[in-house]
């Protein structure tokens, strides 16, 4: 009993000592991003060998990742694109995982299966044939034009589809005996037993916009509908210059800190919504 015990503290201690060294390798990126940020340009190019430490931190390069180019105006765009392309995701997205999860409809199973073989297409295609299409449509360097593409979502629609499958059916069932709506159930019944689920894909599409590139990048060519993502480049290019480096990790790290404080805040229900999304029965 005693060795069977020792055993497992053993065990625990390689584990969680493995866990720390990961936490660490993980974590050092950041606090090289943070660290490089607080020093002065002058003092970051005198250093032949990179300090781990700095005694004369500043905050000028913050001051500067906010003059040298509208940053704000591209913090104001980013808010507007992940708000309103996640507003229109749950939208589309919660009524269609509650038809394809209790609705019964002719060619239901054909039609999601076509949704789900919409998921091997490569990205690259798409991102083709959506940029043709906003063309044609002459909503490039539009809001519309960045948000449209990015509205709807098979993934979110899956996994919503499979956490609504796990609620009794009993209780939609009782629900139309008493009368009530589809829509009624689903916003006053559905929706709250599955609120982890709905809440993580919310979260989950908010990094999804707030880190896009690709798309952004492709569509506008106008400094005004910039993103904070594509608007590393313009700082990169007609801020700072390639060799500010201390400055480029100060709008790093302004561009950073509400994903990070957002991932903090939510992290229990993203952990929770994603494990009971993934699991059946």
């Amino acid at each position: 009993m005693k060795e069977k015990t020792l055993r497992q503290r053993i065990l625990g201690i390689a584990v969680y000592t493995m866990l720390v060294i990961w936490a660490l390798v993980v974590l050092f990126p950041f606090y090289w991003m943070l660290l490089t940020s607080v020093k002065s340009y002058g003092s970051y190019n005198a250093e032949f060998i990179p300090k781990f430490f700095t005694l004369s931190p500043t905050f000028e390069n913050y001051v500067s990742a906010f003059s040298a180019v509208p940053l704000a105006k591209y913090f104001l765009n980013t808010v507007i694109f992940t708000v309103v392309t996640t507003a229109l995701m749950l939208v589309i997205a919660i009524p269609s995982a509650f038809a394809f999860a209790r609705l019964e409809f002719k060619g239901k199973n054909l039609l999601f299966l076509s949704f789900l073989a919409l998921m091997m297409i490569p990205t690259e295609l798409v991102v083709i044939t959506n940029f043709t299409t906003v063309t044609n449509l002459e909503m490039r360097n539009t809001f519309a034009g960045l948000i449209l593409p990015s509205a709807a979502s098979v993934f979110y629609i899956y996994l919503l589809k499979e956490n609504f499958e796990q609620v009794p059916n009993e209780l939609y069932l009782a629900a139309k005996v008493d009368g009530t709506t589809d829509f009624k159930y689903l916003m006053k019944v559905l929706v709250p037993i599955c609120r982890p689920t709905v809440v993580t894909v919310t979260i989950l599409k908010v990094i999804e916009c707030w880190n896009s590139y690709v798309w952004p990048r492709l569509i506008t060519d106008n400094p005004a509908y910039y993103l904070v993502s594509n608007g590393i480049q313009e700082i990169r290019e007609n801020g700072f210059g390639r060799e500010n480096i201390p400055a480029m990790m100060a709008a790093v790290v302004v561009i950073s800190l509400p994903l990070i404080v957002l991932f903090l805040i939510f992290r229990n229900k993203i952990m929770a919504g994603v494990a009971r999304g993934g699991t059946k029965g």
